[in-house]
């Protein structure tokens, strides 16, 4: 598609990939339209957390293949209606203000709605996807790899327990690296981390919802024990399991975002 501006240079460690999401380029009739929508929603998901900085317009731009003019118009628009706020100095950005507004419920049914059989289909898909990728981890997990696991789930639990939900996803998302290592299979890998993109609003993160924190806890542990000691089939049962949160916060939202009569048939 024609892009105004190139979305130019690499991405910071630790920021959205560069090619994120099967949705595809966004339509240039309504671009600005569509990168606002997504950026709600994946606000509503928790993937972008109250407090939490966005990543530069330039990963942005490059994750959603637009130019940095219809990033920066989206984010305005989200200035404009009170969801983000302008940060100066070092540490400055876009910063989210709030969560679920009165404008998340369209913008969600917008994003989810059309796709949602599709994205079923890639729950199903990621699910077998991440259940490979810790058996596999379990099966070729060394020394050094059991440290850097623990090491990680231990920084999990710490972010947990300070209650900061962007430190707990970038946490959540440091300790399955460190099981994804242990894999040894990037390809693997990267598969899988693409089906999250794929899944929810375009950004490959993971959704957050504080209704699950204790769940999620509980389910890190007990995988990222089952990797360590090698039990390959309780890594695999539990990595299964542990997906599952995604799909219901993503259906939760959707629910929220529709009427009575309709959320009852997803």
């Amino acid at each position: 598609m024609h892009q105004e501006e190139p979305a130019g240079g690499g991405t910071d460690a630790g920021a959205p990939g560069r090619r994120a999401s099967a949705l595809g380029p966004v339509k240039v009739a309504s671009a600005v339209d569509e990168v606002a929508d997504r950026l709600l929603t994946a606000i509503a998901l928790g993937e972008f957390s109250v407090g939490e900085r966005l990543p530069p317009e330039r990963d942005l731009a490059a994750v959603l293949e637009v130019g940095r003019p219809t990033v920066r118009s989206a984010i305005g628009r989200l200035h404009e209606s009170g969801c983000l706020e302008v940060v100066r100095g070092r540490a400055g950005g876009h910063y989210v203000r709030a969560g679920w507004r009165e404008e998340s419920g369209p913008a969600v049914r917008r994003t989810l709605l059309p796709r949602w059989e599709r994205i079923r289909e890639l729950f199903d898909t990621r699910a077998l996807v991440e259940s490979l990728v810790a058996r596999t981890a379990a099966e070729r997990c060394t020394e050094e790899d059991s440290r850097a696991i623990e090491r990680a789930l231990a920084a999990y639990v710490d972010a947990v327990g300070a209650g900061e939900p962007a430190g707990a996803r970038r946490a959540d998302g440091a300790l399955h690296a460190a099981i994804g290592r242990a894999a040894r299979n990037e390809p693997l890998v990267r598969y899988a981390r693409q089906l999250l993109a794929d899944i929810g609003a375009g950004f490959p993160i993971e959704p957050f919802r504080g209704d699950r924190v204790e769940q999620a806890l509980a389910d890190h542990r007990e995988l990222s024990g089952a990797v360590v000691a090698g039990d390959a089939d309780t890594a695999a049962r539990v990595a299964r399991r542990h997906f599952v949160l995604t799909e219901e916060t993503l259906r939760a939202a959707l629910v929220r975002s529709l009427p009575d009569e309709d959320a009852a048939s997803l």
